[in-house]
């Protein structure tokens, strides 16, 4: 008997990539990983200006995207604070592989 059920999902495998989010610089957003998971909707980034910065997810973000260590993310540095700033998206594995490709990290 042959199976021919389509898997679909975000695990579907085979992604193409039409449109790829870019940090806005007139907005100051910027590249960011993740590295620590602090609690509290609290997680500290390192920028890739080289700053490590304790980010904020934003509550839009928060109740639709899974935030792990290692991923890469644009943040929006506070202006009154440069240590803190606002998560507010985050990549996932096939979307960073087209930014390396194209030297956008």
């Amino acid at each position: 008997m042959v199976d021919n059920k389509k898997k679909r999902g975000p695990g579907a495998g085979g992604d193409v990539i039409v449109r790829v989010r870019l940090p806005n610089k007139r907005n100051k957003e910027q590249f960011a990983t993740a590295d620590l998971m602090l609690g509290a909707n609290h997680i500290r980034v390192r920028s890739y200006d080289g700053v490590t910065r304790v980010g904020r997810i934003k509550g839009k973000i928060k109740k639709r995207v899974w935030i792990r260590e290692g991923d890469v993310l644009i943040v929006v540095p506070w202006s009154f604070q440069d240590e803190k700033c606002d998560i507010i998206y985050r990549y996932t594995k096939p979307q960073v592989e087209w930014l390396m490709r194209n030297n956008y990290l």
